[in-house]
């Protein structure tokens, strides 16, 4: 048991090894508000992002594949932070100066949400994960196309939040998720051990683990809410139910990139 807890353990972390080293660095730099010739701390970490996208490329630590899915959550992100935080919508804001920016946001952020999905790509590949019970395409589709659509509308519109939860609900309560911890160890994959979890609790876990980073990274004074201008506070529990949103939109783009899905649910990496 205890070789299995270490294993998985090891696994995740090597899943998340970009989402860490970001992590990091925002915690040494947290004191960095001066430019070092010029270099804002938002331009340093633009930087370094970029230097372990190249390692990690370089050292084949990441697939053609996951880096393609790194590309389409940059772009997503850059849209989103755009418009959630211009002046008249507010959500957060980044304190400090940059040269590489886009209006308001700072080009590096887009790798914040990178991050995740680099997590969810490489995750499935070293657990050799795949799933079962995966609703309908189209039904899917529907979910994270309002999700992502109600981002930007929940301002004008009502929310509609609550409805998109039971959705996901309905839509993945059957669902469950099949990984490996052996395989690479293995000479014969056939007989290396499944594992598995029901979808929707792994997937509440996901988002509080991002929820404890999104507390460190507004701590360190990366962004910060309109509502920790003077004082820093703890971010609201409420922020779970955006990144649980988000992981599922996150979640079915890599799907769609690093695998494939059968007539009756089932999902394999391909």
């Amino acid at each position: 048991m205890l070789n299995i807890i270490l294993r998985s353990g090891a696994l995740s972390l090597a899943s998340a090894v970009f989402g860490i080293l970001l992590l990091l660095a925002f915690v040494l730099t947290h004191q960095m508000s001066w430019s070092i010739s010029g270099i804002y701390r938002y331009d340093m970490l633009l930087a370094y992002a970029l230097v372990i996208q190249v390692f990690l490329v370089y050292f084949k630590l990441e697939t053609p594949r996951e880096v393609w899915v790194i590309a389409i959550f940059h772009i997503m992100a850059m849209a989103l932070e755009l418009f959630l935080t211009h002046p008249k919508i507010g959500s957060w804001y980044y304190p400090e100066q940059a040269i590489f920016r886009i209006a308001n946001v700072p080009l590096f952020a887009g790798f914040m949400y990178s991050a995740v999905g680099s997590f969810l790509a490489r995750g499935l590949r070293l657990f050799n994960a795949s799933f079962t019970n995966l609703p309908s395409l189209i039904w899917v589709s529907l979910l994270v196309v309002s999700s992502y659509i109600n981002f930007f509308t929940k301002f004008f519109v009502p929310d509609i939040r609550n409805a998109l939860f039971i959705a996901s609900i309905i839509l993945f309560w059957k669902t469950r998720v099949f990984f490996q911890i052996n395989h690479e160890t293995n000479l014969q994959l056939r007989d290396a051990k499944q594992y598995q979890l029901p979808f929707l609790p792994l997937l509440l876990f996901l988002a509080f683990l991002i929820w404890l980073a999104e507390n460190i990274a507004t701590f360190a004074n990366i962004w910060r809410y309109p509502s920790q201008e003077n004082l820093w506070h703890m971010v609201g529990w409420g922020k779970l139910g955006s990144w649980y949103l988000l992981l599922i939109l996150s979640l079915v783009l890599v799907l769609a990139v690093m695998g494939k899905r059968d007539a009756k649910g089932s999902w394999q990496l391909i």
